[in-house]
């Protein structure tokens, strides 16, 4: 059995099989062979880090001894020194080009990682860190984003800053290397750092090497730094305010649907509870009212939740990730919620797309004399007032019978042809077709009184719970012929829906009304004199003319057949 040795390499500790650890010995004594002293301790350090980030990736957590076999395996990608031929005397800051020979190890696969440029970049190194993943000039990129500043009016400053705050420096010389896409061996390693070094010595001649990489800066980069600061603390300022904003509506939210779909839970299925009713009568489709919370929580809590997420990644560096296959999990079932929806939604629409009533018709027993008297009543079992409105509620009536109580009464004027007046009701429904919604509107009970030449009609409408609402109401027509006088009742204000010409207007007090020329017109209704003040309109209804004059009022009994109206 082969000793183990414990090594530091890179910052690592690893333990490793003495064949192993003297191979990766003799390995590391050729390396420094074949540099020059110039830069040789960095490059060594670069090639060391970079053989203990491949060391971490292949030892498995059951395996932590390195053996020969993982050293070969790294060795291989990292290539022998006598591999590599370094070009002296290429020259040019331009890291596109390079006249060196590049090796690359079996199996290596060329790939890049996006990162700041902050050796080459002005502000940041966004822009040179784009021009290396892209391979294209820096100078390019930058003329795009200062255009791009004049075509958003300044909204690109957020961009370019927000890209500042999620992508990475690259630091390291494997960083670095990365950045560009060049593989990671000895040889680009120790290109790399002779070409920093070059760069280095060619600006500043006689001064310290670790003085000038941490304080040496130009003016510009200076001023472009400070101002970088400054913006990048108001940004990130003010995402921590726009996160907390965001996660805290997004938590109120969810935890609002939360309860609402638990109150539904426990209290759909107790008759007489405060869901209960309610809900069921305006679901249409029948389907259980726990369902319906369930698809009403996922439709809108799982948007909600994601965008809880965001405001917690905004608000909190690195939080703890979900993983894919939880949101994958939530998005299908959203999707299937949705789809579920859309498909209650359709069959909600078609149980109200038909429209069906039943007819009564009655004749109404009146004179050229007589005067029609119509007015509104209430039930006192249900209502105080016939003022008092609703468009449905639920009532029960003295046998204990659940009903849906509604004002929904319509009355209508209307000219006719024929020689005596007549009175029609029309109850009306909705249903999921034209034979369920007339039999829905077969079950709406409404009543009317007619005695000779008064008509009383009731001002609502009941049907059982049964029957759930589907917008019934009821329509009375009074169908009158020219010249017919009717006598309305204040109380028909708040259920007269007539056309403009039928339409009456003064229905604050009980007033009499004539059929002239398909218009009803007033006749008592007062209308402001030429001093400003209010004048009766002299009335002529059967041989009688009323003068008001003064405060005296004077009854005129006409023998012959008088004019429709007499105007003084």
């Amino acid at each position: 059995m082969n000793k183990t040795v414990s090594i530091n390499l890179g910052g690592f500790f690893f333990h490793i099989d003495e064949d192993a650890y003297q191979k990766l010995t003799r390995y590391f004594d050729a390396i420094k062979r074949s540099l020059t002293p110039d830069g040789k301790e960095e490059i060594m350090n670069d090639i060391e880090g970079r053989i203990a980030e491949l060391l971490s990736e292949k030892l498995k957590n059951d395996k932590q001894v390195v053996s020969i076999r993982e050293i070969d395996d790294i060795i291989a990608i990292m290539g022998q020194p006598e591999d590599y031929k370094i070009d002296e005397e290429t020259t040019g800051s331009s890291s596109y080009s390079s006249s060196s020979q590049t090796y690359f190890a079996p199996g290596y696969t060329k790939t890049k990682k996006f990162y700041r440029d902050g050796d080459r970049g002005m502000i940041g190194g966004v822009c040179a860190g784009v021009a290396h993943y892209f391979r294209i000039d820096p100078l390019w990129v930058r003329i795009i984003f200062i255009i791009t500043l004049f075509i958003s009016f300044g909204t690109s400053i957020f961009v370019y800053l927000l890209l500042w705050i999620l992508i990475p420096k690259a630091i390291t010389t494997t960083e670095k290397l990365e950045m560009t896409g060049e593989p990671i061996n000895i040889t680009n390693i120790e290109k790399k750092v002779r070409e920093e070094i070059d760069n280095i010595s060619s600006k500043f001649q006689n001064v310290d090497y670790n003085k000038l990489g941490n304080d040496a800066k130009t003016g510009a980069e200076r001023i472009g730094s400070g101002i970088g600061s400054v913006f990048l603390a108001i940004f990130k300022a003010i995402s921590k305010v726009i996160g907390a904003l965001i996660t805290i509506f997004a938590a109120i939210t969810l935890g609002s649907l939360i309860i609402f779909f638990f109150t539904v839970l426990f209290t759909s299925g107790i008759p007489g509870g405060p869901w209960h009713e309610l809900m069921n009568i305006a679901n249409y489709t029948e389907t259980p009212l726990w369902i319906l919370g369930l698809l009403f929580l996922i439709t809108i809590g799982v948007p909600f939740f994601f965008l809880f997420l965001l405001g917690l990644k905004i608000l909190i560096e690195n939080p703890r990730p979900i993983g894919n296959t939880t949101k994958y999990t939530l998005l299908a079932i959203w999707l299937i919620a949705v789809a579920f929806s859309i498909y209650l939604g359709i069959r909600q629409a078609t149980e109200v797309a038909y429209e069906g009533k039943t007819m009564q018709k009655e004749e109404i027993l009146l004179t050229p004399r007589d005067t029609l008297n119509i007015k509104f009543r209430y039930d006192e079992y249900f209502a105080k007032s016939v003022d008092q409105n609703t468009d449905f509620r639920f009532v029960q009536d003295t046998t204990g019978t659940n009903l849906l109580y509604s004002n929904s009464v319509e009355l209508y004027f209307m000219k006719t042809d024929a020689p005596t007046p007549y009175l029609q009701v029309e109850k009306v429904a909705e249903g999921g077709s034209i034979s369920e919604a007339r039999e829905r509107a077969e079950k709406i009970n409404y009543s009317f009184d007619l005695q000779g030449n008064n008509l009383t009609l009731d001002n609502c409408i009941t049907t059982e719970v049964s029957n759930k609402f589907r917008n019934q109401k009821v329509k009375v027509y009074v169908y009158i012929p020219e010249g017919t006088i009717v006598n309305a009742d204040k109380s028909i204000r708040h259920y007269h829906r007539s056309d403009y010409s039928l339409y009456i207007p003064y229905n604050d007090q009980d007033h009499l009304y004539k059929l002239v020329e398909d218009e009803l017109k007033c006749l008592d209704c007062p209308f402001e004199g030429e001093n400003g003040d209010s004048v009766d309109n002299d009335v002529v209804a059967h041989g009688h003319i009323m003068i008001s004059e003064g405060n005296a009022d004077i009854n005129i009994k006409v023998t012959e057949k008088p004019k429709d109206t007499i105007n003084k």
